[in-house]
This record gives C-alpha cells, sequence and structure tokens, in this order.
C-alpha cells in the first residue's frame, strides 16, 4: 500500500468516527480500523494535513505568562529539521531514544521527527532519578538521549554509550539540540515504514511492581487513538488541553495522537504547582473546547469556585483511575457538562468508554469502544461472558491499539495474551445494557467476612463527604473478620485531623454503605502516588500490615 493509500484509508476511518461520534450504535457496528501494510503517522498524515496549514497546532502557555504558537506547517517544517540533525548525528531506524523532556516545543518537534526517521521513542517524565534511567537505557537498550540542559547531570553515572543531546542551554559534553535548527525542512525517509514496527516503548508506573516495557507500533498508538479522538469528542479546529505529565501514555494519547487526528489544537498550560483559579482562567482566555484531566486534578478541581470559568468546555473526559460519581454531579452543577469516564492502559488506546451522545449511567465507565470487542471472564474458569470478572480484549479480531507484548518479556506477554484474549488484571461488571462498571484492580479487590469489596466503591462513598478531598481504601488485618476495610483520608480544606472528624466519617460510613462495607478504620495521611499520579496502593497496604498508632478505629470511638 502506497503512502497515498494509507492517508486516504486513515483519513476515511476518521471522518466515519466524526460523521458518527453522537452515534454510539451506527459508529460500533459500522467502524473498521485502517490496517495499512506500510505507514508512518508523521509523514502520511501530520505532515499532509500540515502543509500550507497555518492553524494553531500546539499552543503552551507557561505560568509566567509567555506563550508559543506553532501552526501546523511550521511544526512539520520544525519536525523535519529536527529529524535531518538527528540522522547527521547518527540516528538510524530502529535505534532506541529516550526523550525526557518537558512540555514544551521540543518534545512534540522529537516525537514527530522520531517517527519520521522508524527510530523508536522511549518516553520519559523530568521527574526521573539516575537509577530509573540507568533501567531505561540499559532494559531499553538505549543509542541515544535526547534531555533538558539542567537534567543532563543525572545521566553523570547512567552507563551506556549513548549519543547526549540537550535541549535549552549548554551542558559540557553533551551536543546541543538547538543545531537542528539549522538543517533544511524537508524530509526524505531512508526507506518505508512498516505498520508492525516498533514506535515507542514505554515503561509501566509500576503501581504494584518493577515496571514492565511495553511495545508498540506504528500502529497500534497513532491509529489505535482513533478510539480516544472518538472518546473524547474531538473535531477539527477543537482547542483541546490534557493535563499530564509528560513521558507517560495519557501524554501520546491526548497530547499528540488523538487531538492531531482530529485537526484539533494542543492546548497546554505549564505551572509549578496546581491552581485551579489560574487553570479556569486559561482556559477561559484560550477558549478550551474539550478538557482531560486525571480524577486527582478532577478532585482538586472542585475544592475551587467552578463558577469562575465562564465558558466551560464542551466536552469534558477522565482517565487514569475511576471518577468517583460526587465528582461528576459536582462538575454538572457548576458547568452544566458530564465528565465522561474513559477506560484504557499503557497497553492499550480506549477500550471501554462514555463516548457523546450515549446515555450515561452513573458509575459506569460506558460501553467498548469502536473497534474493540470487551468481554469478561470467570475468574474459576476463564470463559468469557461472565457478570462480573477481568476485563479482556478478544483478540481474534486482531484490533488495532493493543500493544505488541512486554519487550524482552515472553513469559509475561504470555500470560497477559492467553487464550486469545489481552487481560487487563481489572474487574469490571456488565449490565444487561451492555454497560461495563469498573469494580477494581484484581489484586486491590478483598474480602472481608467472605464478602468482596471494591476499594472504588468505598472510596466514592467517602468522597460524598464534604471533609474528603481523596480516599484510598485497603484491607486492615482483622482477626474476626479476616480483613475490614481501612481508609487513608486527605482532609478538604477547613477539616482539621482528630478523632471528631474521624468520628464524622465513620457516622457518614454507616449511613451510606452495607455492614459488611463500613469504613472500620481510619488514618489522616498524604496519599502515595507514582509520577503518573495514580495511588500506590501497596504501599498503603504494607504501611497497613505493619501497623499504625496514627489510625482511628470505629470501636474506639462509637
Amino acid at each position: 500500500m502506497s503512502e497515498s493509500d494509507a492517508t486516504e484509508t486513515f483519513r476515511a476511518a476518521r471522518d466515519f468516527l466524526l460523521e458518527h461520534r453522537e452515534d454510539y450504535e451506527t459508529a460500533y457496528e459500522g467502524f473498521a480500523w485502517p490496517r495499512p501494510a506500510q505507514c508512518n503517522w508523521a509523514l502520511d498524515w501530520f505532515d499532509v494535513i500540515a502543509e500550507g496549514n497555518d492553524a494553531t497546532a500546539l499552543h503552551i502557555v507557561e505560568e509566567d505568562g509567555t506563550e508559543a504558537r506553532i501552526g501546523f506547517a511550521a511544526m512539520r517544517g520544525r519536525s523535519g529539521r529536527v529529524a535531518n540533525g538527528l540522522r547527521r548525528l547518527g540516528v538510524r531506524a530502529g535505534d532506541r531514544i529516550v526523550v525526557m523532556l518537558g512540555n514544551q516545543v521540543e518534545l512534540w518537534e522529537t516525537a514527530l521527527a522520531a517517527m519520521k526517521l522508524r527510530a523508536v521513542v522511549i518516553p520519559a517524565t523530568p521527574l526521573l532519578g539516575p537509577a530509573d534511567l540507568a533501567d531505561r537505557v540499559e532494559r531499553g537498550r538505549a543509542r541515544h538521549v535526547i534531555v533538558r540542559a539542567e537534567d543532563a547531570a543525572k545521566f553523570a553515572d547512567v552507563p551506556g554509550e549513548y549519543t547526549r543531546i540537550a535541549v535549552g542551554g549548554a551542558a559540557d559534553g553533551w551536543i546541543a539540540y538547538e543545531d537542528a535548527y539549522a538543517e533544511p525542512e524537508e524530509f526524505t525517509p531512508d526507506g518505508p515504514t512498516h505498520a508492525d514496527d516498533p514506535l515507542m516503548l514505554y515503561f509501566t508506573s509500576g503501581t504494584t511492581a518493577r515496571p514492565k516495557l511495553v511495545e508498540h507500533t506504528h500502529t497500534s498508538y497513532p491509529i489505535g487513538h482513533l478510539s480516544t479522538m472518538y472518546w473524547i469528542g474531538l473535531r477539527p479546529g477543537d482547542v483541546h488541553l490534557n493535563i499530564s505529565s509528560p513521558g507517560w501514555a495519557k501524554h501520546a494519547w491526548s497530547n499528540l495522537f488523538a487531538p492531531w487526528n482530529a485537526e484539533a489544537t494542543v492546548f497546554i498550560h505549564n505551572y509549578a504547582r496546581f491552581d485551579a483559579a489560574r487553570l479556569m482562567a486559561e482556559m477561559d482566555r484560550h477558549g478550551v473546547t474539550s478538557f482531560c484531566a486525571p480524577p486527582t486534578v478532577w478532585r482538586m478541581l472542585i475544592q475551587a469556585d467552578l463558577s469562575a470559568l465562564r465558558t466551560p468546555p464542551r466536552e469534558a473526559v477522565a482517565a487514569g483511575e475511576p471518577l468517583n460519581p460526587e465528582v461528576i454531579e459536582t462538575v454538572r452543577r457548576a458547568w452544566g457538562v458530564t465528565i465522561r469516564d474513559g477506560f484504557g492502559q499503557t497497553e492499550t488506546a480506549v477500550q471501554v468508554s462514555n463516548s457523546p451522545g450515549q446515555l450515561l449511567k452513573t458509575g459506569s465507565m460506558g460501553r467498548p469502544s469502536p473497534g474493540f470487542r470487551v468481554e469478561l471472564l470467570d475468574p474459576v474458569t476463564g470463559k468469557a461472558g461472565a457478570a462480573e470478572g477481568e476485563i479482556a480484549i478478544d483478540l481474534s479480531t486482531d484490533p488495532v491499539g493493543v500493544m505488541t507484548g512486554y519487550h524482552g518479556d515472553p513469559e509475561r506477554t504470555a500470560e497477559a495474551m492467553a487464550d486469545g484474549y489481552y487481560r487487563t488484571g481489572d474487574i469490571g461488571s456488565r449490565d444487561a445494557d451492555g454497560y461495563l462498571t469498573y469494580v477494581g484492580r484484581a489484586d486491590d479487590v478483598f474480602k472481608a467476612s467472605d464478602y468482596k469489596i471494591s476499594p472504588f466503591e468505598l472510596e466514592s462513598a467517602l468522597l460524598e463527604h464534604e471533609a474528603v478531598a481523596e480516599a484510598a481504601v485497603v484491607p486492615a488485618p482483622d482477626p474476626v473478620r479476616l480483613a475490614v476495610p481501612k481508609a487513608y483520608i486527605v482532609l478538604a480544606d477547613g477539616w482539621q485531623p482528630g478523632p471528631d472528624t474521624a468520628k464524622a466519617l465513620f457516622a457518614h460510613s454507616r449511613a451510606v454503605l452495607a455492614p459488611y462495607k463500613r469504613i472500620r478504620r481510619i488514618e489522616f495521611a498524604e496519599l502515595p502516588k507514582t509520577v503518573s499520579g495514580k495511588i500506590r496502593r501497596i504501599e498503603l497496604r504494607e504501611r497497613t500490615a505493619a501497623g499504625s498508632a496514627a489510625e482511628y478505629t470505629e470501636g474506639d470511638l462509637a
């Protein structure tokens, strides 16, 4: 298939989803993944839509108010220069590049340039330290690294033979990234890009174990994120704000592939410390039409005066962890917009979502995305069709949007892909209308008095109380019940930790939860999180098992 055919096939699939963006049944039944034998998203899609196009592709607003606006055509030229510059430095097809940049123009230039070169990107957040970087260089077999000059020192003790390229200033022994700007804009590829050529190697966030190395191809993420575009509800000309840290999969989902698949503007507001009022002011000032944020950000937003946003976005979505119903209702009352959950993983694009136009059911994460057949596998028999079970993607239809596997780990790959399903490790339930509800990670669900407990359900109940800003529930050992629910709680402004607050929350728990689900222990503490913002429940479970003198028990305060 020629490059022009790849572009045409991709556009047809994309336009079908745009046309039926609020007609889920038609979109789900009629959508077919484009399956070109050869494709390069940067060359076959981005450069095509960018030619002669001065519309804004990327708009970055810094904390000090300075701004950068880059048009599609300008980004095409800039990425061509960077690709030519990297090729001059020896970057070749198949080479692995650790890219550790913040939300800065060079990040998007590098992503496109690496694709054009058929190099493999290993995204890394600037929050990583030398030990994590050494792991990425070694396991990723990196031959090049591109980092901010201020982070170059982190690599002083990272072994390996790799080209060192620094962005934004001088660094001793490093090549200046900016030298590439002297190269010509036009880029000529030195060979075809095959659909299954590797494109990205993602280290997972590691909430429970050593990070896995997820491999994606030139189709699984660029084409796979047509489903993400559909879930968000993006349209050409939209201004899309997604709050996500560079280095993590959600950043590529919603700050690269999904918006540019839709020919929308990527809008970024950089800040050192989250400020809800400032964020809403920038959203108003720059006309943000679609907004995606992780649950942590949504929970912080509802602590502020949401009426400060005079023109709410048309679309509002959340991903990363399930969003609690109380947060959704608070935003609905203030903005008249319903936050729509989506479910996916680093290993996939959006598998399940509440897309625009669907009937929304409180607590449900929606129905399978176009292009995905999602099953629930019985925890005992492993057979599909369970009312509650492990969320899994049926691989018999060869869905685009699923990883190749865990790089360098065939055993773990075989386990995840056993019996023709990609197994997510997450538990869900399905109702008679096909709507799926998240129950929890298989490792997080626990039993108390022989009843199965979903931490997410209990956390949602706690968030209904005005004192609670964030909550995480884990099992605490109990001699009678085997385990009882313990809640770690971050208090909202104006509330103080102590027996009176704990007593009020125990009373709330008794009022809204069945007896076997009631919170029996409470501790006021900050929640440990990964650098991508997910709660490290394994750390809380270990802390709970070790015991704590800071906790309050229901019986002591009765």
